[in-house]
């Protein structure tokens, strides 16, 4: 029979031996699948029409119950369906990656034409997401102190992840008054068959992954009574958990917002502040519960996520109002920072959504890109560019290196994005470089590099990348000004 998958279409010979139950898995989820006395056997095989060639991204779950034991087919590959992958952490978890590049660098897979933006793309069941602006009028010189004004297009584009043939595009009329009016910030976030989409000037979008198509949208300003969008533009990616979509938004008491993920509708909304900041919703288990985690520039917050309910805060003024990194937890800890010596460590309840400060002012202090922890140990890059290691009880730095500033020296807004794969790091700086590193509390040791993008974009008197590159499939997918790449890590 034919299955038709975007405008791909597959032959597939498909049998199945069904026991007391069904086996109905989404793709990605096999390795949470507990097991059960009932289970099923399903085995697909897709070929395709044109080429002939073995289809593997079609998803493979096949279970067989042999009397006495269950055995189960994982899936052949991880999705990095959101900003810093499936669990939002900044972990890779595909094995089979490079641990140095071949001597002629890695290998392009294919590249596409885009135009200007921050967002990094997701990728998600055989699909990269990635949003865009074109600009049709106004100067887009940045200017940190100033809003210029810009008119033109946003677009969400959707690329084969194999082929990088385009599936569809979506777009709308949208004028700018931003500041760094270079494009859309926010990573898509994909649950499922819908994508969720933020612009910089408030538009959410929910479209279906398959062709585009519009099921709502919403003005965030105009809901949400707001005369400007923030400094540096709406930023904050959109959050799905259960049936939320969790939203920073800003206006009155509606910094942090809670819709229906399925409608767009309110469900709640909580918090003022002089301002929303960039942060995205991030949500952690603590205490005993689900916590809705909002950092805008006066507090950092603990929410009840099915009302809004404040659960704790705590006074974190960040400089030029920029709350940017998501908190990070840690076991029993969590650790937030942001530039110019904002810091602070909290200590987690275990029974109950409180926290107590442990310390405040140490650590790493990055601009806009997040560190990572590793065994109690924060790695990250300083506003200046210095990659530090830190001991996160403590606050005390293990040791700093300078390999990810730009041409090994420090500079302003110094931005590298950090993804842990196994026991290795693949680190993206802002020359367009992507590093292969190990780091431990007794160094750093570069493993190689090469060079994968050009820097597009401009800020002070350097160009950079400052997107969030998304890695799946064993490849890396990476975007700047002009073109999104995909490029394989597999060994």
């Amino acid at each position: 029979m034919l299955i038709a998958l975007g405008d791909r279409e597959f032959e597939s010979l498909s049998f199945g031996i069904w026991s007391l139950i069904p086996l109905a898995m989404p793709q990605g989820m096999v390795d949470d699948f507990s097991g059960a006395a009932a289970c099923s056997l399903f085995v697909s095989y897709g070929f395709n029409r044109g080429d002939e060639k073995i289809m593997g991204r079609l998803t493979c779950l096949t279970s067989f119950v042999l009397f006495s034991g269950l055995v189960a087919c994982p899936a052949t590959a991880d999705d990095w369906n959101q900003w810093q992958g499936p669990k939002r952490n900044g972990v890779w978890s595909e094995a089979g990656t490079l641990d140095a590049f071949p001597s002629d660098g890695p290998e392009i897979l294919w590249k596409m034409p885009i135009s200007n933006g921050f967002s990094g793309p997701a990728v998600s069941d055989g699909r990269v997401f990635v949003t865009d602006f074109v600009r049709s009028a106004g100067d887009a010189t940045p200017d940190p102190g100033k809003k210029s004004e810009l008119s033109g297009i946003e677009r969400v584009h959707c690329f084969d992840s194999a082929t990088g043939k385009l599936l569809w595009v979506h777009q709308n009329e949208c004028d700018y008054k931003i500041s760094y009016p270079n494009g859309p910030r926010a990573t898509p976030t994909v649950d499922g068959n819908r994508v969720y989409t933020l612009g910089a000037e408030g538009r959410l979008n929910c479209l279906q992954t398959a062709n585009g198509e519009v099921l709502w949208t919403r003005d965030l300003k105009k809901d949400f009574d707001m005369d400007l969008a923030p400094h540096w533009g709406f930023a904050a990616h959109p959050l799905v958990d259960g049936d939320m979509l969790y939203c920073v938004i800003g206006g009155k008491g509606s910094v942090a917002v809670a819709l229906d993920k399925m409608t767009g509708k309110e469900r709640w909304r909580a918090l003022d502040a002089i301002s929303p900041g960039y942060c995205p919703p991030t949500m952690i288990q603590a205490g005993g519960t689900k916590q809705l985690l909002i950092w805008h520039p006066e507090s950092l917050n603990s929410l009840n996520p099915a009302t809004g309910e404040v659960h704790w805060s705590f006074a974190m003024k960040p400089a030029y109002e920029m709350s940017v990194i998501a908190p990070i937890q840690s076991e029993n800890y969590l650790y937030a920072a942001a530039l110019q010596g904002t810091s602070l460590l909290l200590k987690l309840d275990q029974d109950r959504p409180i926290a107590t400060e442990v310390w405040s002012g140490k650590g790493v202090h990055p601009d806009h890109n997040p560190p990572l922890v590793v065994e109690g140990h924060a790695y990250g890059i300083d506003v200046k560019g210095h990659l530090r290691c830190v001991d996160l009880k403590t606050g005390e730095r293990c040791w700093e290196s300078l390999a990810t500033a730009p041409n090994g020296r420090p500079a302003s807004s110094a931005t590298g994005f950090m993804v842990r794969n196994g026991d290795k790091f693949f680190v993206m700086i802002e020359t367009g470089e992507l590093l292969i590193a190990k780091m431990s509390p007794s160094g750093y040791q570069e493993l190689g590099r090469s060079k994968i993008l050009e820097p597009t974009s401009r800020t002070g008197n350097r160009n950079v990348v400052w997107s969030h590159p998304a890695f799946a499939d064993r490849c890396i997918f990476a975007r700047n000004d002009k073109e999104i790449v995909c490029i394989s890590l597999a060994k």
